[in-house]
């Protein structure tokens, strides 16, 4: 099957915005508003060198669909955010569109290093996208921007520590293999390489603790078909807030086309 991704700009220059810590905060602000290679052998043998070894076999498989979903309690409010897109893992882009509860919808774009974002709101027009620097985020943009991306989901997964194999289970008519762990955010930093460490060493500082109970499951190529990361940071107010990411991947080698904003697309004012 054809592993294909298209990544096109409108214009050759991508046009650098304000960025900042208070463009991607898209989770927190709703909690305001609330109230608030292969499974077999290495699967056999040793459950955290599969899980560990993810994010590079994502990278060999080239491409697939995703759908990521992000739950947060805030208040004895229960907020939701789902997502749908695609991503090339061995380039380090994708796109999301992510379904706000009050019916909006943000598009995302993953570039490494960067995220863009359109009809952000707080004062950005619907038309226009801001850009972020996820390496100046306090999170690493693993939950702010409302959906952990599946390349950050995977490159976490390297710090893996304590894993369990739990066996095969039955999902969507699909045999996958079964792990439950906990995983170490500056751990995974230092087993990353390029941007993802910059982006997961940014989010040591981030949360309550940077230890993050996981499950995750393989299929027999050992490519990642869904992970469930369970995260605490701290709110304004310095309490814990609770927040489940959960990102499924599927159609491996679907052809997916990621366009980058051009430099008069991208919004330059101030962002609420």
């Amino acid at each position: 099957m054809s592993q294909t991704m298209t990544v096109r700009r409108r214009e050759r220059r991508i046009g650098a915005a304000p960025g900042g810590a208070g463009c991607a905060g898209l989770l927190v602000a709703l909690a305001a508003v609330a109230g608030c290679s292969g499974t077999g052998a290495a699967a056999e043998g040793d459950p955290r060198a599969a899980v560990r070894q993810a994010a590079d076999v994502l990278a060999e498989a080239g491409t697939s669909r995703a759908r990521t979903a992000m739950e947060m309690a805030s208040g004895g409010t229960r907020i939701t955010l789902s997502g749908r897109g695609g991503f090339d893992y061995a380039a380090g882009t994708g796109e999301l569109r992510v379904s706000l509860p009050e019916g909006r919808r943000v598009t995302e774009v993953f570039v490494p290093g960067r995220l863009f974002m359109k009809n952000r709101g707080a004062g950005v027009p619907a038309d226009k996208w801001v850009r972020v620097d996820v390496t100046g985020l306090p999170d690493g943009n693993l939950v702010t921007g409302g959906a952990t991306d599946p390349i950050a989901a995977a490159e976490l997964l390297r710090g893996a520590r304590s894993v369990t194999d739990l066996g095969d289970i039955r999902m969507d008519g699909e045999t996958l293999r079964h792990y439950r762990g906990v995983t170490d955010i500056a751990a995974a930093a230092s087993a990353a390489a390029g941007e993802s460490r910059k982006q997961l060493a940014a989010a040591v500082g981030g949360f309550a603790r940077t230890e993050v109970p996981f499950d995750v499951y393989l299929d027999d190529q050992g490519r990642l078909r869904k992970v469930r990361h369970d995260f605490t940071f701290a709110d304004g107010a310095g309490r814990g807030v609770d927040v489940t990411s959960t990102v499924v991947l599927y159609d491996f080698g679907v052809p997916v086309e990621v366009v980058l904003p051009g430099a008069g697309d991208v919004f330059a004012g101030a962002v609420g």
